[in-house]
C-alpha cells in the first residue's frame, strides 16, 4: 500500500464512512490517500486550526497569537478508512506517515474516539488533555430528554424527525431548547447551526433556529448529541 497526496474528491468518496458531516469540513490544507493497486483504502485531511482549542495552551505552555497559530500549526480534521480495510492498522499508518508531510512543525487534533481507541498515540501523537462538555450542552440534552426524546438516540436524525412529526408541538419546544443553549454558551452557535461563518451572535442564531425545518432541527440535535461527549486533545511536534 502506498500513501500519496489526494484531493477533496478523494475525501468525498469515503466521507460517508465517517460519522461527521462532510459539509462541515472547511479550509482543508492537505489531503493524503492510502491506495492499494489503485483502490482507495483510506484518507486523511489536514485543515487550518481553530483560533482557540482546549488543550493547546497546555501543549505550548502559553497562549499562541493568531499569527503563530496560522504559521506553525495544522490540524487533523478527518481520518477515514474504508470498512473493508479496518482493524489492520491502516489508520495508524495514515497518521504516522503523513505527520511529517503536513507542512507544519506542529500538528494537533481533537477527537472523541481517541478516548476509546488510542490510534493517534500509536501513530506518534501525545495525549495532552481531555475536555468535558459544557454545562449548557448537558442541560440542553437533559431538556430534550424531559421532552420525551430518548437521549441514546439523539444522534439518529431519522428518530428525531419521526418524534417531531408524531408530535408537532415538540418543534416549538426544541427551538426553545436551542435558544437557551445559545444564550448560555454561544461558542457552539456556528457549529450547531452548521454555518461557515466565523462568528454568530445570539440573535442571529435564534433567527436561524426559527427558520429551521424539522430536518434541520434534527441535524442540530445530532450535533448537540456529539457535543456532550468528552474530547481528547493530541499533539505532535516535528523532531
Amino acid at each position: 500500500m502506498r500513501i500519496e497526496e489526494g484531493t477533496r474528491e478523494d475525501y468525498e468518496k469515503l466521507a460517508g464512512f465517517h460519522y461527521r458531516d462532510s459539509r462541515r469540513l472547511v479550509c482543508p490544507q492537505k489531503i493524503f490517500v492510502l491506495k492499494r493497486d489503485g483502490e482507495l483504502c483510506g484518507v486523511i485531511v489536514y485543515r487550518s486550526p481553530a483560533v482557540r482549542t482546549a488543550g493547546r495552551k497546555k501543549a505550548f505552555g502559553r497562549v499562541l497569537t493568531i499569527y503563530e497559530v496560522n504559521q506553525v500549526l495544522t490540524c487533523i480534521a478527518r481520518v477515514v478508512v474504508h470498512p473493508k480495510y479496518r482493524t489492520i492498522g491502516l489508520g495508524v499508518k495514515l497518521v504516522r506517515e503523513t505527520l511529517p508531510l503536513a507542512g507544519k512543525p506542529y500538528v494537533e487534533t481533537t477527537a472523541v474516539m481517541a478516548r476509546y481507541n488510542p490510534f493517534f498515540e500509536r501513530a506518534g501523537m501525545t495525549k495532552i488533555a481531555e475536555s468535558k462538555p459544557r454545562p449548557a450542552i448537558l442541560e440542553g440534552v437533559e431538556k430534550l430528554r424531559r421532552l420525551g426524546f430518548n437521549s441514546v438516540l439523539l444522534g439518529s436524525t431519522k428518530y428525531t424527525i419521526q418524534r417531531m412529526r408524531e408530535d408537532p408541538c415538540l418543534i416549538k419546544k426544541v427551538r426553545m431548547v436551542f435558544k437557551h443553549v445559545s444564550k448560555a454558551g454561544g461558542v457552539y452557535r456556528k457549529r450547531i447551526a452548521s454555518t461557515g461563518r466565523a462568528y454568530m451572535k445570539h440573535n442571529e442564531f435564534c433567527e436561524c433556529v426559527e427558520r429551521a425545518d424539522v430536518e434541520k432541527l434534527a441535524r442540530m440535535i445530532k450535533i448537540l448529541s456529539f457535543l456532550i461527549q468528552t474530547k481528547v486533545y493530541l499533539f505532535w511536534k516535528k523532531s
